[in-house]
């Protein structure tokens, strides 16, 4: 019988076989089923029940990975937040799903405690390390329940399509359909050794990471924070085999002193995408590391991959800058703008559809209408080409999106929060180049008269409501911003 559930995944493997590797501390699949399934029933006795939201406000920890499956296995859904955005958007993030409950592991105790718990009034439990660990060796144990496939899994926010951020709906269905799609492009065995540093509230890490070594019965070693030093010593001590990552972690191994061949010749997959890979940062990684990168395509909204690099006896066959070629069981459309197949050799959107495209944004129905059509289409956002063979290239974004380290970042939602600093009388937001992040927020900002304003104190605000990656990092001060005659703003004409 196909697994429905997504909570199952952990069962049928080796219970010996190590799963997690979290702060030093080894769990096997055996320990883990059983820390799950008490975890479950400490939610059940708190009156959790299938369809609530349980928020999971955790780093790349046992902690997430323990909740994580618990509440799916209830039937309950999950929403993993950012432990480190600050207060004002967890608040409205928590308020705009109605989680009852918020798992608070170890390195997100900080920022919860300047959340105020009475600013979100649907919570009614707030679980931190000592209630958790008390739940695991305490609690009636849960076993997973059978639900259909369409029921919702996953809330996640994400800016990928649709503006402002909204929370993308993923039921069981579509995250076990992209697991298999991924497992058979890119296998993974027990016997592989995933590195988990990519942040487990991101689909690349939840569902790609974490979901596919969990499918196989791999090992998967969980990082909080990316270093690139001890990065190279966990590959080299845990012998890493998988490694998945955004372009700037890759950058930042590529550049690193005294990196060669030995630094990574353990790894057999080295994987990246969730934005645009620099060929010359690609050559490099080759030429240091002996290290290959396969490039793929994806996006929250497809669960997430929707394109991948061809292996052929262990080697990427696919040409360098390419996206790859779309997944079995993912149909792909290049629209061009009069809505018709574009040309081979032209143009177009990205048109996806399959069992892995979500369902829609939470209780957003216009949102969902513009990126989803009737007959489950779902229009991307970014425009590709494809050569003779089918390999595809990303070319242009059709939205105004800001890629920094791999996380979508859109203009308006950091215009509006500075639109709120007294000093700013308009403002406008375009991503550029930088080394490390290969985007940047910047921002140009008309001054309002008789307030002081400096480019510190707009940053500064910033940080108070937007996560740090959304945050301009260079401010420039203009008399007026470049307008059409509709009077919308030319973004292209700022630089």
């Amino acid at each position: 019988m196909t697994a429905t559930n997504l909570a199952d995944l952990p069962l049928s493997h080796d219970p010996d076989h190590v799963a997690l590797v979290s702060r030093g501390r080894e769990t096997t699949y055996g320990e883990l089923v059983r820390q799950i399934r008490a975890f479950r029933g400490g939610l059940v006795g708190l009156g959790v029940q299938a369809g609530d939201r349980v928020a999971l406000l955790a780093g790349n920890s046992r902690h997430f990975v323990v909740a994580y499956y618990a509440t799916l296995g209830l039937g309950a859904v999950a929403v993993p937040l950012n432990p480190l955005a600050p207060a004002a958007e967890l608040q409205r993030e928590l308020n705009e799903v109605g989680a009852c409950a918020v798992v608070v592991g170890p390195s997100a105790q900080s920022a919860w405690s300047m959340v105020g718990r009475e600013s979100i009034p649907s919570v009614q439990h707030v679980i931190g390390s000592e209630q958790f660990d008390a739940m695991l060796t305490s609690a009636q144990p849960v076993l997973e329940a059978v639900i259909d496939e369409n029921d919702l899994a996953v809330l996640i926010f994400t800016s990928g399509t649709a503006g402002a951020p909204k929370a993308a709906m993923l039921s069981h269905g579509n995250l076990l359909a992209n697991i298999h799609q991924v497992q058979a492009a890119t296998p993974l065995a027990p016997s592989d050794i995933a590195f988990g540093v990519l942040p487990l509230f991101h689909i690349f890490g939840l569902n790609v990471v974490l979901g596919c070594a969990m499918a196989c019965g791999a090992t998967v070693v969980l990082i909080e924070r990316f270093d690139p030093q001890s990065a190279l010593e966990t590959i080299r001590d845990r012998r890493i085999t998988v490694m998945a990552g955004a372009p700037a972690m890759w950058a930042a191994m590529a550049h690193m002193p005294g990196v060669d061949h030995a630094s990574m010749s353990s790894l057999r997959l080295s994987i990246t995408g969730a934005a645009k890979m620099p060929e010359d940062v690609a050559e490099t990684l080759e030429a240091r590391c002996g290290v290959q990168l396969a490039e793929g395509y994806g996006l929250t909204e497809a669960s997430p991959v929707v394109t991948s690099a061809v292996f052929r006896e262990g080697h990427v066959i696919t040409p360098r800058g390419s996206i790859g070629e779309v997944l079995n069981g993912v149909e792909l459309r290049l629209v061009d703008e009069d809505g018709d197949d574009a040309e081979l050799g032209d143009t177009g959107e990205i048109w996806v559809r399959g069992p892995n495209v979500f369902g829609g944004y939470w209780r957003d129905p216009e949102a969902t209408a513009r990126v989803l059509a009737d007959d489950g289409w779902l229009r991307t956002g970014d425009i590709a080409v494809s050569d003779d063979d089918g390999n595809l290239f990303i070319v242009d974004r059709a939205k105004d999106l800001i890629i920094v380290s791999g996380f979508n970042v859109y203009p308006a939602e950091v215009e509006a929060i500075l639109a709120d600093h007294p000093g700013v009388a308009r403002c406008a937001v375009v991503g550029v180049a930088h080394p490390h992040t290969g985007e940047a927020v910047k921002a140009f900002v008309v001054p309002a008269g008789g307030v002081p304003v400096d480019e510190d104190s707009i940053i500064d605000f910033a940080h108070r409501f937007l996560s740090r990656y959304k945050c301009p990092s260079k401010v420039q001060f203009v008399d007026e911003l470049p307008v059409n005659v509709t009077g919308k703003v030319v973004r292209r004409a700022l630089h």
